[in-house]
């Protein structure tokens, strides 16, 4: 039902994570606020992610004795993000980002803590830390939301267990120890049987972790401050009041609508990752078609906004950020996306080979610039294949893509044709279009060195980032091991946007810019609808949450405020 009251204080378009942050500031400081979401869900691609938030200097680490300074943060950007670009951007994000981390924690139901052993992505780098920059969520009781749980998009099936159980990561380990070692076992039941009661009235585990705990935790803070969700609607046009936005039309049902907005409308639609016009103005070719984005992300916002005049930033190093992904059927027959962020890549006994059968990259990579690898290696082909490649020891013991450890009967990803199988490498090869003779020669001189724990080629697990996501159990290298024991395995993955890095032009205040840098009042934009202000690079884990959430408490804060008039787009900041 559409709410009696028409005009808020702040309307914002989008129940993502930047859309959620900026409505609970902004109810947190007196406002009246409605949230406009064109799905039944909230929680966007955030419900699905790791929920990892990249803040340096943050209060969190310094509680926990972990040191970091904004000279730090500001040397090691200087050589992750070189270009100048965004750099007053980059600059209020370091300054504020500890602020609102401080201020969620205190006036909302965000919780957040350090992962205090999570590097940099480019730990070598002058500035850089081994951890505690990254903040997760801390975990939530979706018992809490009573019976607004059913509209928390729930997490991928992917990444749970049992059909619905959440996992927090430093369970992960006990869970592989299960009749190793009395604690893990005793653990990993507890664990079960609290997940067992769980489903006694619900659908899902109701322990929720990482990202979907992320974006439990803002709409529960948008339910304790009576925010509104108006859910299923879709926005049709900005309503202008002279130069001014001074709300909205939208579509809800069969019916339109106009609601006002006194101080202002916020949009946080989530980018265009799949929009196919847009994929094709700004994405390379090699790109493809696949993304692990939300597929409700198709570029509302953006087409809203330059409706009415604003700048799109276009400047970028990358005009997404990206990921190996592959690809399967779903029960209901839809097709499936797996991001291989961090469960298979690093771990040791596993190679990725290009069309030719040969390794292009070091597999320990970041995800960003190991898919940034294989869109190079692409070199203008369109569909050239890449695989992952390892043995059954191998599978079995981490898994591969959504095919998780321990699993006995392979045979339905087999028949699928998500798994290939063969007895030997020339058959694997075979299997997956490749020369016989290249695959086995890669694999041979992948394993004369892996068997002393080396890897000649790409120096694989060379820093602290790499042996982080391998497994610290194998030594001498907790990355390299050879591919040895038949069958072989091999998954094929694809270059996949989980996030477009290409948005609105915004200034310091997150308000949206029109091509003379003069601001559009009453307009903001946060998320993957304000462009990258890291301009497409990845310098750490969480680096698109870190600026999310930091720009959508600024957009809310700036909204309270009630500063309308405008002012120049350049930030009264120290450029980065």
């Amino acid at each position: 039902m559409m709410p009696a009251q028409e005009t808020y204080d702040v309307i914002v378009i989008g129940a993502g994570a930047g859309g959620m942050t900026t409505a609970a500031v902004a109810a947190a400081e007196g406002l009246r606020v409605l949230v406009i979401e064109k799905t039944a869900f909230v929680g966007g691609t955030t419900a699905w992610s790791d929920g990892m938030v990249w803040i340096p200097a943050n209060p969190k680490m310094q509680e926990a004795g972990l040191s970091d300074s904004i000279t730090d943060a500001v040397q090691y950007l200087s050589s992750t993000v070189p270009e100048t670009a965004n750099a007053g951007l980059r600059a209020a994000f370091l300054a504020r980002g500890p602020e609102a981390v401080a201020y969620l924690e205190a006036k909302t139901e965000v919780r957040l803590q350090p992962v205090k052993a999570c590097p940099d992505y480019y730990p070598e780098r002058l500035g850089a830390t081994s951890g505690g920059r990254v903040l997760e969520p801390v975990a939530f009781n979706g018992t809490k939301l009573g019976a607004h749980f059913s509209r928390l998009r729930a997490p991928l099936p992917e990444f749970t267990l049992f059909g619905g159980m959440m996992v927090d990561r430093l369970d992960i380990p006990h869970l592989r120890r299960i009749g190793k070692s009395l604690r893990s076992t005793l653990r990993a039941a507890r664990l079960i049987c609290e997940y067992a009661l769980q489903r006694l009235g619900s659908s899902r585990g109701k322990t929720l972790h990482l990202g979907n705990a992320l974006a439990a935790r803002l709409y529960a803070s948008l339910l304790a401050r009576q925010v509104e969700v108006l859910f299923s609607a879709d926005v049709q046009d900005l309503s202008m009041q002279g130069d001014r936005v001074g709300g909205v039309v939208i579509r809800h049902g069969s019916r339109d609508r106009s609601i006002a907005a006194r101080r202002g409308v916020v949009i946080a639609t989530g980018g265009f990752s799949h929009d196919a016009i847009l994929r094709k103005r700004f994405f390379p070719t090699a790109a493809g078609v696949v993304s692990a984005a939300n597929t409700s992300i198709t570029g509302d916002g953006l087409r809203l906004a330059t409706s009415i005049g604003a700048a799109l930033n276009t400047d970028a190093t990358s005009p997404a950020y990206w990921v190996p992904a592959s690809l399967f059927r779903c029960a209901d027959g839809s097709r499936g996306v797996f991001p291989h962020t961090v469960t298979d890549r690093a771990k040791p006994g596993v190679i990725a080979v290009n069309a030719a059968g040969r390794r292009f990259a070091n597999e320990a990579l970041p995800y960003h610039e190991f898919a940034l690898a294989m869109l190079r290696d692409f070199n203008g082909k369109p569909d050239r294949p890449f695989h992952l490649i390892c043995d059954r020891q191998f599978l079995w013991r981490y898994g591969l893509g959504r095919i998780k450890p321990f699993t006995h009967n392979l045979r339905r990803y087999v028949a699928a044709g998500e798994l290939i199988e063969a007895r030997d490498i020339a058959g694997l090869a075979a299997r997956i279009g490749i020369k016989p003779a290249v695959l086995t020669a890669t694999i041979a001189s992948y394993n004369s060195g892996a068997k002393e724990g080396r890897d000649p080629e790409f120096g694989r697990g060379s820093n602290i980032y790499q042996r982080h996501l391998g497994d610290a159990a194998h030594k001498p290298n907790p990355c390299v091991a050879p591919i040895v024991g038949p069958p072989f395995f091999a998954v094929r993955i694809y270059p996949a946007d989980i996030g477009t890095a290409i948005g609105m032009k915004v200034d310091a205040q997150a308000r949206v810019l029109r091509e003379d840098g003069t601001p559009i009042a009453g307009l903001y934009a946060c998320g993957s609808d304000m462009g990258s202000i890291m301009n497409g690079n990845c310098p750490g884990p969480g680096i698109m949450l870190g600026p999310v959430l930091t720009f959508g408490y600024i957009a809310g804060r700036h909204l309270a405020e009630g500063a309308m008039t405008s002012m120049p787009a350049s930030a009264a900041t120290t450029p980065v």
